[in-house]
């Protein structure tokens, strides 16, 4: 990726060397896009968690999907995103619900993020639900290792995606090491921590 095909010049010719990235440059605007094939060629490169994301519709059904744009946001108070595409079938339902769940997937639950990555009808098809004093909010995926329940905070509009902020609740944790999954270069990847030397 060439660094020049982030910028454009401005009204008077100027060197590749004098760009945004010299901070002596002055009228040099970013106002042209990457293209799509090449950012989401650097973007494959940015290892992000895998998780999936639930909630009840209107009707009392438990709706989700894999999500990996997701991130911690604040701790005071304690808030969590999620990029949600706005072409989702699920999107409107979880951009509308009160509250939600993120399930943090271990190495040990790639066919369940496969399976929240599929059709949207069969995605709790044989998929166990945990109950618990957090489960009337939103479905708890029994075999995901943590969860965070959270009451949507703000809702931000960000190009072809939508910001869902939540605050977390609470977090449920089964005792065992949860997160791991991660995807990367376009599948799934294993993280773990670096021993110790």
């Amino acid at each position: 990726m060439s660094a020049t095909s982030l910028l454009t010049a401005s009204a008077a010719p100027r060197t590749a060397a004098a760009s945004v990235l010299d901070p002596e440059a002055s009228g040099t605007v970013m106002s042209r896009n990457i293209p799509a094939d090449e950012f989401r060629a650097a973007m494959a490169s940015l290892a992000a968690p895998v998780t999936v994301v639930t909630c009840y519709d209107d009707t009392g059904t438990p709706r989700g999907l894999t999500a990996s744009a997701v991130s911690s946001l604040s701790l005071d108070p304690p808030l969590i995103l999620v990029c949600l595409d706005r072409g989702s079938r699920t999107h409107d339902v979880l951009t509308g619900a009160t509250a939600f769940t993120v399930h943090l997937l271990g190495p040990e639950n790639e066919v369940l993020a496969r399976k929240f990555a599929g059709p949207t009808d069969q995605r709790f098809e044989n998929v166990p639900l945990a109950t618990g004093p957090t489960s009337h909010h939103a479905p708890q995926l029994a075999d995901s290792a943590l969860r965070l329940t959270c009451a949507r905070h703000d809702v931000i509009e960000a190009g072809d995606h939508t910001i869902l902020v939540g605050r977390v609740a609470a977090s449920d944790c089964l005792g065992r090491p949860a997160g791991g999954l991660v995807w990367h270069h376009r599948g799934f990847a294993h993280a773990r921590p670096v021993e110790a030397r």
